[in-house]
């Protein structure tokens, strides 16, 4: 089962999800979108939790206030984390997550520290947990799944379809220029210098 929480502090309002145990984690780190947000109590176990972005936004993009909401939601279900005061918070694009085969299940590595954030938070909000978990809906793991299969046959299909168009756009640039070279190459034979009359070749007869 993966959860799903919605902040509604900014406009359009934001998804964020997270899974029941380190095995949905697993599943999260296979099947999160690439330009999801990954949240993760720092040196300590906790959920992961992931904020999707809006198309076309990014990491710097982030309203502080959402990245409040998801430290919190992520230090809130850490069982450590969330007995304890001023918590470090790790987060970075789901892109820059790497699993390898001799890790625990749930446990991720970064394929670049330095596009790893930080944060801290100085004690739990309970106003804050408790807005975000009166929002949460459970999705089952393979609609998960599904949807994130979804997500990359659209991808796809976007790829094939610039990939037309642009090869369309190729072929009439290419037809183009061929145009132009052929309308150069009859205006040099055309011009005055390189006319040649029967004058020139010294053939003018004179008829009684």
């Amino acid at each position: 089962m993966v959860f799903f929480f919605t902040s509604n502090i900014v406009t359009p309002a934001v998804s964020m999800y997270m899974g029941v145990d380190k095995y949905e984690n697993e599943e999260l780190i296979k099947h999160s979108w690439p330009e999801d947000v990954w949240f993760h109590v720092d040196k300590l176990s906790s959920a992961h939790v992931y904020l999707r972005l809006e198309p076309g936004q990014t990491i710097d993009d982030i309203p502080e206030t959402v990245v409040t909401d998801c430290c919190q939601l992520v230090k809130a279900n850490s069982i450590q984390g969330n007995k304890e005061n001023n918590v470090g918070i790790v987060y970075t694009l789901a892109s820059n997550l790497k699993k390898t085969g001799d890790m625990d299940t749930g446990q991720v590595g970064f394929k670049d520290q330095k596009a790893v954030r930080r944060a801290r938070v100085e004690k739990r909000i309970n106003e804050i947990v408790n807005r975000l978990e009166k929002t949460r809906k459970d999705m089952p793991t393979q609609t998960f799944i599904e949807a994130k299969e979804e997500r990359d046959r659209k991808e796809r299909d976007e790829r094939k379809k610039d990939a037309r168009e642009q090869k369309a756009k190729d072929a009439e640039e290419a037809r183009r220029k061929q145009e132009e070279a052929s309308l150069r190459s009859y205006d040099t034979m055309m011009r005055s210098e390189n006319m040649k009359t029967n004058r020139d070749r010294g053939d003018d007869d004179d008829f009684m």
